[in-house]
């Protein structure tokens, strides 16, 4: 044992920098800051309806076409009953850019026939209550264009409840962080015409990717041909 302590003593006195050399490479692995970073979960494939993708961001859209759909979320009076179609979007950014959403810019394009085009804006929670609890007298024949949607007023206590819920289920977050993802309902007032959805189209002309300040292409998702992805 005396042998080999004398030895290393000897060789470190020697060779001191050959030495720090071979410690370095043996310290520098075990303290690089990269060894301690985190790695992004893996983003699970989206199941859905229909959905398109460019740029780095994925946007899928499943149109609620059935009572079944809404039961889980509004539990008593839907949406769906009071001709109130939800869409359940899902933003998936997997670029290193976060991404800024116009929510408010965001449009239901219906077309009725060669002639007849409108869109519709999406509604907000309160829109959405005044629509559910206080619904319109409906007419024998549909009216078109689609009537813009108004307060009808009468916000008690289950309207403030009722707001709470469709708000809370909704779409309320606009902006996208890298590699992860948003989704939540967007309400628009078909009043009952659910048949409408065989010529529409979800646009969604605002998006920025925030760091290199730089606009996005539009989305134009058809909604009348469900995805096979």
């Amino acid at each position: 044992m005396q042998k080999v302590y004398y030895n290393w003593i000897t060789n470190l006195r020697c060779k001191p920098i050959a030495f720090l050399a071979s410690l370095a490479l043996v310290a520098i692995p075990v303290f690089s800051p990269a060894a301690f970073q985190q790695q992004s979960p893996a983003t699970k494939p989206i199941t859905t309806s229909s959905l398109d993708s460019h740029d780095g961001l994925t946007v899928a859209a499943d149109p609620w076409l059935s009572a079944e759909r809404y039961k889980s979320t509004f539990s008593k009076k839907t949406p769906y009953a009071a001709g109130v179609l939800a869409i359940k979007v899902n933003f998936r950014n997997d670029s290193d850019d976060s991404i800024k959403i116009g929510l408010s810019r965001i449009r239901l394009n219906l077309t009725f026939d060669d002639n007849h085009r409108q869109d519709l804006p999406p509604l907000s929670s309160e829109l959405l209550a005044d629509a559910v609890l206080h619904p319109r007298i409906k007419g024998n024949k549909p009216r078109l264009p689609l009537p813009i949607p108004t307060s009808q007023g009468g916000r008690d206590k289950h309207w403030q409840e009722y707001q709470k819920l469709a708000e809370d289920a909704g779409l309320h977050s606009s902006i996208v962080a890298p590699h992860s993802s948003i989704e939540g309902l967007l309400y628009f007032d078909l009043q009952g015409q659910f048949d409408l959805l065989s010529n529409a189209r979800l646009y969604i002309p605002d998006l920025l990717a925030l760091e290199k300040n730089r606009d996005l292409m539009y989305f134009d998702i058809d909604l009348s041909h469900p995805s096979s992805r």
